[in-house]
């Protein structure tokens, strides 16, 4: 087993009696239990990055779609505005 060092500002049982803090781990927790929360946790960030860099690509993909998108309607609006402009000259408007 590891020991683990208090951290910085907690007392450890042998100085002076467990920590009272609501998110200090109880006196028998073993350097296993420790050691196995930190790799759980480690698990959990990891899989957390792979999900973050998923929905950046996601993101730069759907800006891509959208400026498309908007250029094709700048397009047809162009086209649209051309259209009416001939119309309104042929007929004397």
């Amino acid at each position: 087993p590891v020991p683990v060092p208090a951290a910085a500002g907690e007392e450890s049982p042998v100085e002076g009696g467990p920590p009272d803090h609501s998110y200090s781990l109880s006196s028998g927790t073993t350097s296993e239990e420790l050691l196995r929360k930190l790799n759980e946790q480690r698990d959990i960030i990891a899989l957390l990055e792979v999900k973050m860099k998923e929905m950046k690509g996601s993101i730069r993909r759907l800006r891509l779609a959208e400026a498309q998108l908007r250029e094709e309607i700048r397009e047809k609006d162009r086209l649209l505005h051309a259209a009416s402009a001939g119309t309104r000259k042929r007929h004397g408007l």
